[in-house]
C-alpha cells in the first residue's frame, strides 16, 4: 500500500477515535445538564462514567470485537460496527429518563470497544515501516480533535452559549413553551449527541469502501484452521504473548486510570473545585484538547526518526507536573486551572496510549494481533469502570476529596513511567513481519 493510500485509510479509520473520544467527552461536557434534568445523583453520575464508551462498555466491546477482527477481518468489524454505534447515539439524543440515558451510554460504549482493536490494528498493517507511527499519531490527533469540537460545541449550545437561542427554540417547538427549564436546556446537550451521529453515519460510509488489510488476507490464507478458540489458547500460553500483555496492560492502565477519569469529569471538576460556570468549563476543556491536537501533530513528524523513550518521558513528565501542581492547591485559582489544563493537553498529545496503541499492533502477531488489543482494553477499560466509581467516594460532592485523588493520580503515573522506560521495545523502523519472526520465530 503506497504513502497516500495508507494515509487515506488511516484518516478513515481514525474517525473511530473521533467518536471514541466524542461519545465520552460529549457526555461530561452535558452531565450537569443531564443531572439537573433527571435529578441524578453523584452516584448515577458514576454508573453513567462506568457503561459508557469511557469504561466498562468499551471493555465489553473491546474483547468481542479483538477476537472477531482476528477471525472475520478488520474491514467485518468497520462495516457494521458503527450501525451500533448510531442506535447509541439515538437512544442518549431521545432519553427522557435514566435508565434510557444509561442505556445509550452503554450501547455506544460496547460501539467504540469494538472498533478500538480493529481500527489500531488495520492502521498500523497498513502502513509503511517509515510511516506507522505517524498514522497512529494522526489517529491520536483524531482522538483529540473529537473532545476538541464537541466541546466547543458543547460551549456553542451550552446555556448562555452563542447558540443556545436556537437550541432554546428546538426545544420549545418539541417539549412546549411551559416545559420546565432543565428540560429545555438539556437540548444543548442532544444537539451535541446529533453531531456525534452525523459524523459516525459519515465514518460508515467511507470505512465500508475500505479494501481489507492485507497482512490479514496473508495470514488467513496461510492459516485457514485458525479460529477465535484457538487464538485465545495461543494468547494465554505463549510466554512472549503473555509477557506483552503484562506490560502494555500496565502501562496503559495505570496512565488510564487518570486520563478516564478527566475525560468523563474535567468540566465537572472544574464546575465544583473551580467554581466556573457549564461554559466557561467546556472552553477550558476545548483549550485542552487544543494542545492535545498540536502537540500530537508535531511529534507526528519525528515520532518515526527519533527515540520513543523521549516523547515517552516528555508526556509523562507534564502530567505529573499537573497533578503535583494540584496537591499545591493551584487549581482553586484561575491561573492554576490554565496551567493544569496546558499540561494535561501537553500530556495527551503525548500520551502513553500512542505508544500503547503502536506497541500494541506491533508486539503480537497477525493471528491474534487484533485480539490482544481487545483484551488489554477490556482489562484498562473494564478497571476504569471500577475507579470511576470508586474516585466519585474520594472526590466527594463538591471537591473535598480532590487533593487525596490527586495523590492516587500521582502515583498511578509515575508506576506508568517507570515501567514503560524499563520495558519499552525497540521497534522503530522495523516490519511487522521481521518483528513477530524476531519474537515469536517462523511459526506465527
Amino acid at each position: 500500500m503506497g504513502k497516500s493510500s495508507s494515509l487515506k485509510s488511516t484518516l478513515a479509520v481514525s474517525l473511530n477515535n473521533y467518536l471514541d473520544a466524542g461519545a465520552i467527552v460529549a457526555g461530561s461536557s452535558g452531565i450537569t445538564l443531564w443531572q439537573n434534568y433527571l435529578g441524578l445523583s453523584e452516584m448515577h453520575l458514576g454508573w453513567l462514567n462506568a457503561l459508557s464508551a469511557n469504561a466498562m462498555g468499551a471493555a465489553i466491546g473491546a474483547i468481542i470485537g479483538g477476537f472477531l477482527a482476528d477471525k472475520f477481518g478488520r474491514k467485518f468489524i468497520f462495516t457494521y460496527n458503527l450501525l451500533v454505534y448510531m442506535l447509541g447515539m439515538l437512544i442518549v439524543m431521545f432519553s427522557f429518563s435514566y435508565p434510557m440515558l444509561l442505556g445509550g451510554f452503554l450501547i455506544t460504549g460496547i460501539s467504540v470497544g469494538i472498533g478500538v482493536p480493529a481500527s489500531w490494528t488495520y492502521i498500523s498493517e497498513s502502513s509503511e515501516v517509515n510511516n506507522r507511527g505517524r498514522n497512529i499519531c494522526i489517529s491520536q490527533m483524531s482522538w483529540g480533535v473529537g473532545p476538541m469540537l464537541i466541546l466547543f460545541f458543547g460551549m456553542l449550545f451550552a446555556p448562555g452559549g452563542y447558540l443556545y437561542a436556537p437550541v432554546e427554540s428546538l426545544a420549545h417547538a418539541v417539549i412546549g413553551t411551559e416545559a420546565a427549564q432543565a428540560a429545555v436546556e438539556v437540548f444543548s446537550s442532544r444537539v451535541v449527541f446529533f453531531t456525534l451521529f452525523v459524523v459516525a453515519l459519515v465514518a460508515w460510509t467511507l470505512q465500508r469502501q475500505l479494501d481489507e488489510s492485507a497482512e490479514f488476507t496473508d495470514q488467513k490464507a496461510s492459516d485457514k484452521s485458525s479460529g477465535i478458540v484457538e487464538n485465545i489458547k495461543m494468547l494465554f500460553t505463549n510466554k512472549v504473548a503473555v509477557r506483552s500483555v503484562i506490560f502494555l496492560a500496565t502501562i496503559y492502565l495505570t496512565w488510564n486510570l487518570v486520563a478516564s477519569v478527566m475525560g468523563f469529569f474535567m468540566p465537572h471538576v472544574y464546575e465544583t473545585a473551580g467554581g466556573l460556570s457549564n461554559e466557561t468549563a467546556n472552553m477550558l476543556s476545548c483549550v485542552s484538547w487544543v494542545f492535545v491536537v498540536i502537540t500530537t501533530f508535531i511529534i507526528s513528524f519525528y515520532v518515526d526518526k527519533v527515540a520513543h523513550r523521549f516523547f515517552y518521558i516528555f508526556g509523562l513528565a507534564a502530567a505529573l507536573t499537573a497533578w503535583i501542581l494540584v496537591i499545591g492547591g493551584t487549581v482553586t485559582s484561575i491561573a492554576g486551572i490554565w496551567v493544569f489544563t496546558i499540561l494535561w493537553g501537553l500530556n495527551n498529545g503525548s500520551s502513553v496510549q500512542v505508544f500503547y496503541a503502536l506497541w500494541g499492533s506491533e508486539l503480537f502477531p497477525a493471528k491474534f494481533r487484533a485480539g490482544a488489543q481487545g483484551l488489554m482494553f477490556f482489562i484498562v477499560r473494564g478497571l476504569s469502570a471500577v475507579w470511576g466509581l470508586v474516585f466519585t467516594f474520594i472526590y466527594g460532592e463538591n471537591g473535598e476529596g480532590f487533593t487525596l485523588a490527586a495523590y492516587c493520580m500521582v502515583a498511578l503515573l509515575v508506576i506508568s513511567l517507570v515501567v514503560g522506560l524499563i520495558g519499552m521495545p525497540n521497534t522503530r523502523g522495523r516490519s511487522l513481519n521481521d518483528i513477530t519472526k524476531e519474537r515469536y520465530g517462523e511459526n506465527y
